[in-house]
């Protein structure tokens, strides 16, 4: 897993836009099992209230530790309809999947918007942005992916 903790000045990002591409993909999955969650590529944006703002050196895994995190993780694999939101089956309450794509090869440019997709994930008003991180996961299915993202951009409200 790539993670990347963000600059205060991102806190309030409404929006994130970025790249990706796979090649060689894992077949369809049930993203709600633990043991058998196999996904070509996950954005994962972590959010924090202000009053719990990590240190700067924090892992993500101190974060997922966290009660008051919450991660929302967009998704190409599994077998799942485009926008169908999922509970995970590691960070339960804490954690939303959001279906952007099914297990399969190609190429797209997507666009989000955190605000909105967070509220529907969670039923509450989004938190501070205060990381990304970048996960693929062939394990349970003995496959190999061959993905990439790039041209990540989180946007602020303007």
């Amino acid at each position: 897993m790539f993670w990347s903790r963000l600059p205060l000045g991102l806190a309030d990002s409404t929006g994130a836009h970025w790249d990706w591409e796979v090649t060689a993909s894992v077949p369809p999955t049930d993203l709600t099992v633990k043991g058998g969650d196999d996904r070509n590529v996950s954005v994962y944006f972590v959010f924090m209230p202000e009053t719990s703002l990590p240190k700067p050196q924090a892992k993500l895994t101190d974060l997922l530790g966290n009660d008051r995190a919450r991660v929302l993780m967009y998704i190409w694999g599994g077998d799942h309809r485009r926008g169908e939101i999922l509970p995970t089956p590691y960070l339960n309450e804490l954690g939303r999947s959001l279906i952007l794509r099914p297990a399969s090869t190609g190429q797209a440019r997507e666009r989000v918007n955190l605000t909105t997709d967070f509220q529907r994930a969670f039923g509450t008003e989004p938190t501070r942005l205060v990381g990304i991180a970048i996960s693929a996961d062939s394990d349970d299915t003995d496959t190999q992916i061959r993905a990439r993202v790039s041209n990540l951009r989180v946007e602020t409200a303007r």
